[in-house]
């Protein structure tokens, strides 16, 4: 399997939760109110997984063993772009998050705001995800020799078996902060 098996595979996950974004955007719009349930799984699926899990096998697993090459000018500027597009999901995800507190708080401007977040991620994740899967990935493979992969894709696996006690170790903390701030 080549290091970008993986990453496929996520991308695929990412992609089902699209559409029950836009159910849940369609639903908020005729019903005037917002399912702050959803929102809070969507915030946590991205940034948990789409953005630390995905995102940062790519960033820091792929792009950095990448930036070590003598890429082609356009696969540089691809692989730039796409660092980008990582940040501004951030961007997307961290506005969503903050208009739900103030929508919480009884600021009702929030309301288009979070549904306006929350269309941009379901926007924003196809385009991107098709720019890595049809013009990125494949290609970034021909820059590494057989054992170089193997290299990668052993990491990412090491990535993956170590996450889920990283992610729950910083759930560890925050709690530990909610029980001393209380």
């Amino acid at each position: 399997m080549l290091p970008i098996g993986p990453l496929m595979v996520e991308h695929r996950l990412i992609e089902k939760m699209v559409p029950l974004i836009l159910k849940e955007t369609d639903r908020a719009e005729s019903k005037g109110d917002i399912n702050f349930r959803f929102v809070e799984m969507a915030l946590d699926f991205f940034r948990t997984y789409a953005d630390r899990c995905h995102h940062g096998k790519e960033e820091d697993i792929l792009f950095r063993e990448l930036a070590k090459k003598k890429l082609s000018v356009n696969h540089e500027r691809i692989m730039n772009e796409l660092i980008e597009e990582h940040r501004t999901g951030r961007g997307i995800v961290k506005a969503l998050a903050e208009h739900q507190e103030f929508l919480r708080g009884g600021d009702p401007k929030s309301f288009s705001e979070v549904l306006g977040r929350l269309k941009d991620i379901a926007n924003f994740y196809p385009r991107h995800i098709e720019k890595e899967d049809k013009h990125f990935f494949l290609p970034a493979m021909d820059y590494f020799s057989p054992s170089e992969k193997e290299a990668l894709l052993r990491e990412e696996r090491e990535f993956d078996g170590n996450f889920v006690h990283l992610v729950y170790k910083d759930r560890l903390a925050a709690a530990k902060s909610l029980i001393s701030a209380g």
